[in-house]
């Protein structure tokens, strides 16, 4: 936690409202995006009770499994969520735009420039918490392997044809959300917490309705009360008036409400298959579950919806466009194998993927964070406080040339500040210019009268400095000791060509003598 959040939250405490930590909304938020509150049973894992799901907020669609322990039930509500999903995803396929992109040619290694389809747009899902995240994930692994009945028509319990596909776009919602910076799977209160500091821990952040509070308190309250109360408050027979669904359901629910009704539910069931009689006490039972479960997701699916009403009042950061572009990247990458019949997502990564995926998301972590910095002032200054970055006024520029045989323009500039940037000779720093490329500097010293730097790029090619590109004396500058753009790793080697511990090729096959080497000679 950087000092700045740790200010806005002591604020927070003492004013009694969340205190915002960013001047603007650091994720793209999709003009109709999919919500979905998924509700689970207690005590098993992943065991699916209800959801309601959609994009229009006045109309969402309730899915529930009356007995969430019957197998054919959980595959109607898996079906139903299909229905409800794939219908928006594949909403974004066929609008496409050209796009250029750099590849690397197999034949040469060298990197060149062809022109690809981009999917215009791309899906946005948003769930309460990132419990919920992790719930997608989870239905996405336990979907996709999935046999229908017409891949396997010996299959014992097949599933519902659109089944394995949903299964896979979840997978890939899943992973997408695992790299920072991504939008297409958002958790609301981690989206919240992100441009809010409340007067509470991290964790209790994690219940939507307490957040709200804080952010936004009901007239007459303040954040604490108005936070309790959607945390404790209950109606005349116990129920919470604010569940959680995180996805979990809350505890007095499930034994004074939830569990009668199965049991009637259950009942009702076992009359109508042995005696053909009672469809209409099994209809109302269905219906007395439905209202119990949209009574526990309604509340939380109109805190959601108020949290994209209050992110849409900040204006969107310059760098959310392009991580969401991409996200869009991504989203045709994987339309484009669904369509051409790739087998799901594997179980376990091999080696090599996974070492991709993890350098892949630490450089995107690294960009996330300097690009923030650079997009809002509050991030830089967290940045600044912990000595990554200094910002003041330029006091002197002394023209000064590098030597060689064409000599180039190397500018001293002077730089008078209240910030402790941790510089000492020989430090690269970097500040953006206004035309959006960045100008990289060499720290020549760090004396009482304020850092000094050598420019050393963003000047252009002549001996006379492009117009714009060194500061002028009385001109406020910022720059930052990390890179904006950071570069990731080298290459990692084909699977093929890794060792046989690590995914690679097996030595020689048990029934085959070793080969004979020189060793083997006298």
């Amino acid at each position: 936690m950087s000092l700045i959040d740790t200010l806005a939250r002591l604020e927070a405490v003492r004013s009694g409202r969340a205190r915002p930590v960013a001047t603007v909304r650091h994720r793209h938020l999709s003009a109709r995006p999919l919500v979905l509150v998924p509700l689970t049973t207690a005590g098993e894992t992943g065991a699916p009770l209800g959801a309601l799901v959609g994009t229009d907020r006045a109309a969402p669609r309730l899915l529930t499994v009356a007995q969430p322990r019957d197998r054919a039930l959980r595959f109607a509500f898996l079906a139903e969520l299909a229905e409800a999903v794939l219908p928006y995803v594949e909403g974004f396929a066929d609008d496409t735009v050209p796009e250029e992109r750099k590849e690397t040619d197999p034949a040469t290694g060298r990197r060149t420039t062809v022109e690809a389809e981009l999917c215009a747009d791309a899906p946005q899902l948003l769930v309460p918490s990132p419990a919920g995240v992790e719930y997608v994930r989870l239905l996405g692994r336990s979907m996709r392997f999935r046999r229908t009945a017409e891949q396997d028509p010996s299959a014992d319990w097949p599933a519902p044809p659109r089944v394995p596909l949903l299964g896979r776009w979840f997978t890939h919602f899943g992973e997408r959300a695992r790299v920072p910076g991504s939008a297409m799977l958002l958790s609301m209160t981690e989206l919240l917490g992100r441009h809010w500091a409340t007067g509470q821990s991290r964790l209790e952040d994690q219940h939507l309705g307490a957040l709200l509070a804080w952010i936004d308190p009901p007239g007459g309250t303040d954040g604490p009360a108005a936070a309790l109360a959607a945390e404790q408050a209950r109606d005349a027979d116990g129920l919470l008036l604010h569940p959680p669904a995180g996805p979990a359901t809350d505890p007095a629910f499930d034994s004074e409400r939830l569990a009668p009704a199965v049991a009637r539910y259950d009942a009702a069931r076992a009359r109508v298959l042995d005696t053909g009689r009672g469809h209409d006490a099994l209809r109302r039972a269905d219906e007395e579950i439905r209202a119990l479960l949209a009574s526990q997701l309604r509340p939380t699916w109109d805190a959601l919806w108020r949290g994209v009403d209050l992110l849409r009042e900040l204006p969107e950061a310059a760098g959310a466009a392009e991580r969401w572009k991409g996200d869009r990247w991504s989203y045709t990458a994987h339309r484009d194998r669904v369509r051409a019949g790739e087998p799901p997502q594997p179980r376990r990564d091999d080696a090599v993927t996974a070492a991709r995926k993890l350098a892949a998301r630490e450089t995107a972590q690294a960009r996330l964070e300097a690009r923030e910095a650079l997009d809002d002032p509050l991030v830089m200054a967290a940045r600044r406080l912990a000595g990554e970055a200094f910002a003041g006024e330029v006091t002197e520029v002394v023209m000064e040339f590098s030597e060689g045989r064409v000599p180039r323009p190397r500018p001293l500039v002077t730089v008078r500040t209240d910030d402790a940037p941790l510089l000492e000779e020989g430090v690269r720093v970097h500040r953006a210019l206004a035309d959006g490329r960045t100008q990289s500097a060499e720290c020549v010293a760090a004396g009482p009268e304020g850092p000094v730097v050598r420019l050393m790029t963003g000047m252009g090619r002549g001996r006379v400095p492009d117009a714009g590109s060194v500061p002028a004396p009385g001109e406020h500058v910022c720059w930052t000791l990390f890179e904006h753009a950071p570069r990731g790793g080298p290459d990692l080697p084909d699977p093929e060509r890794t060792p046989w511990t690590h995914g690679g090729p097996p030595g020689p096959p048990a029934d085959e003598p070793d080969p004979v080497t020189p060793e083997d000679l006298l």
